[in-house]
């Protein structure tokens, strides 16, 4: 087994790995309230000791199904964004991928979620520990929004990116709560929303009615600080 870099991997480097393997195929399998640190470790075949050694708790365990959904996310949602370059479009192509990487997860979301709400959970998805896997998604629009070729006036670029990734958390929040056939009232919502989106953005370019979005995303920022 070896890194990225093509360097052998130590023995720690093997067991964290395969403790993180077994978690997030737990995590897939079972949920989030039936995987536990005894689980993960017999499954690993390893202590719990040395399961503690290498994640201190199971949230540490989800934050790297976070960043493994994320990257993922990622992974799906580039090559798509390279084969587009309108900017309603290109923001429906994150926000579409986002859902499919979550789809797996449903039926287990609503714990994950009841472990997530409080505001002191690590698990917050606005937690700082939370915050290599939001960067992504961040990310995400960033590159959307800097790629589209009817992109808003240059003002909306640094805050535009981190807004939308609050709607993309919004949007999952639907989802947790979507019991409909495949989640099917998520994507009429998106897609009612995109279609919003494409009628607004032209008043938004004009200079006179630019001052709304302005103090939208300045209150989001405010939100989010």
């Amino acid at each position: 087994m070896s890194s990225s870099d093509g360097a052998t991997l130590t023995k720690s480097e093997r067991t964290r790995s395969l403790i993180r393997d077994v978690a997030l195929r737990s995590f897939r399998e079972r949920g989030y309230d039936q995987t536990t640190i005894r689980l993960i470790a017999q499954e690993a075949g390893v202590s719990v000791g040395t399961t503690n050694y290498h994640f201190a708790s199971k949230n540490d365990l989800v934050q790297e199904l976070y960043l493994d959904v994320q990257e993922a996310h990622r992974t799906a949602a580039l090559p798509l964004l390279a084969g587009t370059d309108g900017l309603v479009e290109r923001l429906g192509v994150v926000y579409r991928t986002g859902l499919a990487q979550l789809a797996p997860y449903h039926r287990f979301a609503p714990e994950f979620l009841s472990a997530a709400v409080s505001p002191r959970s690590s698990l917050n998805p606005l937690s700082a520990d939370s915050s290599e896997s939001r960067d992504i998604i961040v990310g995400l629009f960033r590159d959307a929004v800097a790629g589209a070729k009817d992109r808003l006036p240059a003002e909306f670029d640094e805050d535009l990116p981190a807004a939308l990734m609050l709607g993309h958390l919004l949007l999952a929040l639907f989802w947790v709560y979507d019991s409909s056939p495949d989640q099917e009232r998520t994507q009429r919502l998106l897609d009612r929303g995109l279609r919003l989106l494409t009628l607004s953005l032209p008043l938004v370019r004009a200079r006179i009615l630019r001052r709304p979005l302005r103090e939208l995303l300045d209150l989001i920022a405010e939100v989010r600080a």
